[in-house]
């Protein structure tokens, strides 16, 4: 698509958006500002190409299709196929995958996908068998009484939240917490590295259904055949969440042991974050598992988005070009150089690194949480996310710690050479903020003080940081 073609088929939607509901487009349009102008930094987030977005705005969006291709629960549906179909396709070209899921909606869908196919492989088709029925509505009462309970009495091992796990690893607040009988391993506590020998004790101990591997916030990488052996060992299922890292899976970046993808029996992803896609979900799995996991939909999730599918095939069409590959690896260089940066200026970083595309500053060397850390970069222009820590004394919520990632920044071209200037607006925020007070002096955990003036200057350096490196040059809104 040519630069003017881009450019008026932005204005032309924001138009007609603005004749039903202006204050809509306004908020579309300063959404573009803000990322423009802002030092994004958050792991989690990137930008999808114009031809991602555009795929996503289009009369696909008014289909009903539960089901799978070929198999549709609605008529009239064959152009559904189509999208879905060349989506799966890119995503096993890609990821060298037996088997492509793409309908899930987000990681946590993906993720429930994932676990409700290894039960019912591993739970529900013993049962059957056993029974000598072909589905669950054949079973008699107390047959069926006793399969749930059994599905409800299985355990999961996954990474622990401070350590670096996600919420949706086994974690009491979200639903796969109420579903297993849950356990975490965590990361040594001096080195903050995953301990494999430790994780073999505690899934031998434990004896669970599903080892979870995959993290959110942890910086190095991981050896999922170290993994996969473990999970052997004890007969456990493997799954892998790579929805942080799938880029760099995509890119070659990792490679041989710290490729899940021929190592895990089920391997669960987002497809945008470093995978730089519109946002949803996937699963990729064995070929043993393939049947369970088509049945995603309706067993936990809506009829699928086939506009966002849409996008998805033209993501990972562009993910499968050779630039995705020089792309993932500047992602790992970047974030390298941003922790080197911010490691020469005094910066305490969880394992005192990174090799991936994230970096964990602990920010109670600056006498700060991470809330009031998070507040007072915002302000500068600095948008990150606080995030916990090993072993965090302030919790989930308050924190200790600030998460931040180079896929965004990446996309839009910054170096190494701007990476090092970026850990120097970074420190400089972080050195010159305090811890602020309640109203009855006692120490808050929230609140902060910063110099609005050094705020204003930071956030212009910011801006000026990026301005050679133009967010969507081709879209003028104006």
């Amino acid at each position: 698509m040519s630069r003017n073609a881009e450019s008026t088929a932005f204005r032309s939607a924001l138009e007609v958006i603005r004749a039903v509901e202006p204050r809509v487009a306004d908020a579309i349009g300063a959404e573009l500002t803000d990322q423009r102008e802002s030092l994004k930094l958050i792991a989690s987030e990137n930008y999808a190409s114009p031809a991602t977005l555009l795929a996503m705005g289009n009369w696909f969006s008014d289909k009903y299709a539960e089901g799978t291709v070929g198999r549709r629960f609605y008529a009239g549906c064959q152009n559904v196929d189509t999208v879905e179909a060349l989506a799966a396709e890119h995503a096993r070209e890609l990821f060298g995958a037996a088997h492509a899921y793409v309908q899930p909606h987000s990681g946590i869908d993906a993720n429930l996908v994932a676990f409700w196919a290894v039960l019912a492989d591993r739970v529900e088709s013993p049962a059957l068998k056993k029974a000598q029925v072909r589905q669950v509505n054949d079973l008699t009462e107390a047959d069926w009484f006793a399969l749930r309970r059994e599905l409800g009495n299985q355990r999961m091992l996954g990474m622990s939240l401070d350590a670096g796990g996600h919420l949706t690893h086994g974690f009491r607040p979200n639903i796969s917490g109420k579903m297993f009988d849950q356990r975490s391993y965590g990361t040594d506590p001096v080195t903050g590295l995953i301990d494999y020998d430790r994780v073999a004790e505690a899934a031998r101990e434990f004896k669970p259904l599903i080892l979870v591997g995959g993290y959110s916030a942890y910086p190095r990488k991981v050896n999922f055949r170290i993994l996969r052996e473990i999970a052997d060992s004890v007969g456990a299922t493997f799954m892998v969440d790579m929805a942080h890292f799938a880029g760099l899976v995509a890119g070659k970046v990792f490679t041989g042991d710290f490729d899940p993808v021929p190592h895990a029996h089920i391997v669960t992803t987002t497809t945008h974050k470093s995978l730089r896609g519109p946002r949803g979900g996937m699963v990729l799995c064995q070929p043993e598992l393939a049947d369970q996991v088509d049945r995603g939909c309706p067993m936990v999730l809506g009829g699928p988005l086939p506009h966002v599918m849409a996008a998805k095939a033209v993501a990972l069409a562009e993910a499968r070009r050779p630039d995705f590959a020089d792309y993932a690896q500047r992602i790992v260089d970047n974030s390298q150089a941003l922790a080197e940066g911010l490691l020469r200026r005094g910066a305490k970083l969880v394992t005192g690194g990174t090799d991936n595309h994230l970096v964990l500053i602990d920010v109670s060397g600056y006498g700060l949480t991470g809330r009031q850390a998070e507040q007072a970069l915002l302000d500068s222009g600095i948008v990150t996310n606080r995030n916990s820590v090993p072993q965090d004394p302030n919790g989930a919520w308050y924190t200790s710690g600030i998460r931040i990632g180079t896929p965004a920044l990446t996309t839009r071209g910054l170096g190494t050479a701007e990476m090092d200037q970026t850990a120097e607006l970074i420190h400089t925020v972080l050195t010159q903020t305090t811890a602020g007070a309640n109203a009855d002096g006692t120490a808050s955990k929230a609140k902060y003080n910063l110099d609005p003036d050094l705020a204003d200057k930071i956030a212009r350096q910011a801006t000026d940081l990026l301005a050679p490196h133009p967010l969507y040059p081709a879209i003028d809104l104006a």
